[in-house]
């Protein structure tokens, strides 16, 4: 290769590599357990195989075939991480449903399937003819179901009159990455004079390294993940709900965390692995309380069994075993939970 080849090949080559780094890192290494962090490390999984695959093929095509049916394998994936990404975004979905990974696993089991039924070295005409039409169509569907989901977003972009968040930014600056990059490949399928396979791992190699300046760049990230900073009205599914209120019970009951007096709204969120914002809009809409209001109920429930089973200890002590940091705290939140006060309550449980 001459070195306008090298250059291109070290550019396009890096690039893969440095996504499967940066998937990684979101899929594994975030502080903030967003879903939308675990499909953006998918998604950039199966964008920097097909980016490689890409790669490796135009500066080598005496390479086994198995590398192309490996590449195509990985592109079926790129339209539905790049739909639940946003999907999870907009809807603020953190825990995945059970109909996205009943489509996943769909989805895996008909392009493995297929791969191993028909394997590329020796249906290659299948494939090139027809198989990488059903890809490529798939992948087109699920762009489209993508624009369609962030809409709103995409009209504010190319607005002149209205200002993106950072968030807004960001999503729509990596939808319309994707956009492009289907866009060079589909146009290289299809034989477009100035098309070609490695323009796409070039403008992939672009796109990765501008997120990742923003990443850079940006001091805070974690807004990046949320399209509402705010607290919305909008009530969690009644399935998604009840998984949470049963992570967030085991979590209180199993490791007592309640009687953690420096207790925070974001150390309870990573317990069960969603954002404080989540969390904060599920105890408020769901369930109708706040913060404070959730963890006393456990303390007081738990200084109700203490004080019905001995009356040896002082009130003021159930109060710090149970995780309030002062005595007029416990007093005022055990009225306000039970009516009555924990004096009043210690004498009619104590009455013979």
């Amino acid at each position: 290769m001459d070195t306008s080849k090298e250059l291109l090949f070290f550019f396009s080559a890096l690039g893969a590599f440095n996504g499967i780094i940066l998937g990684v890192y979101f899929f594994f290494f975030t502080k903030k357990k967003h879903l939308t962090n675990y499909f953006l490390g998918a998604l950039l999984f199966a964008l920097s195989i097909r980016i490689a695959k890409s790669v490796f093929v135009y500066f080598h095509p005496e390479l086994p075939k198995m590398y192309l049916q490996f590449g195509l394998t990985a592109c079926f994936f790129i339209g539905p991480c790049l739909y639940y990404f946003v999907k999870s975004a907009v809807d603020e979905v953190q825990i995945m449903p059970k109909s996205w990974k009943f489509i996943l696993a769909f989805w895996g089991t008909l392009i493995v399937g297929a791969g191993i039924l028909y394997p590329y070295e020796t249906y290659s005409d299948l494939w090139r003819n027809y198989f990488i039409l059903v890809i490529y169509f798939q992948w087109f569907v699920y762009i489209v179901f993508s624009g369609f989901t962030i809409r709103s977003i995409l009209k504010k972009i190319f607005s002149s009159k209205e200002k993106t968040s950072p968030s807004e930014l960001w999503f729509g600056t990596l939808y319309l990455g994707n956009f492009l990059l289907f866009l060079f490949y589909f146009l290289a399928i299809m034989g477009a004079s100035a098309a070609t396979y490695i323009s796409g791992a070039v403008v992939f190699s672009f796109i990765l390294y501008l997120g990742i300046s923003i990443l850079l760049y940006r001091k805070k990230t974690d807004d990046l993940f949320l399209l509402n900073g705010k607290i919305s009205n909008k009530k969690i599914d009644p399935a998604e709900a009840t998984i949470w209120s049963e992570k967030l019970e085991n979590a209180m009951y199993e490791k007592s965390l309640y009687k953690n007096p420096n207790l925070t709204l974001q150390d309870l969120s990573q317990e069960i692995n969603i954002s404080s914002h989540q969390l904060s809009q599920f105890l408020n809409n769901n369930l109708g309380k706040n913060f404070t209001s959730y963890v006393n109920e456990f303390r007081i429930s738990e200084a109700c069994k203490i004080i019905t089973s001995s009356d040896k200890l002082t009130l003021e002590s159930v109060g710090y075993d149970v995780g309030f940091n002062s005595k007029s705290t416990f007093f005022a939140a055990f009225k306000k939970h039970t009516g009555t006060t924990p004096l009043n309550y210690q004498i009619q449980a104590l009455q013979p």
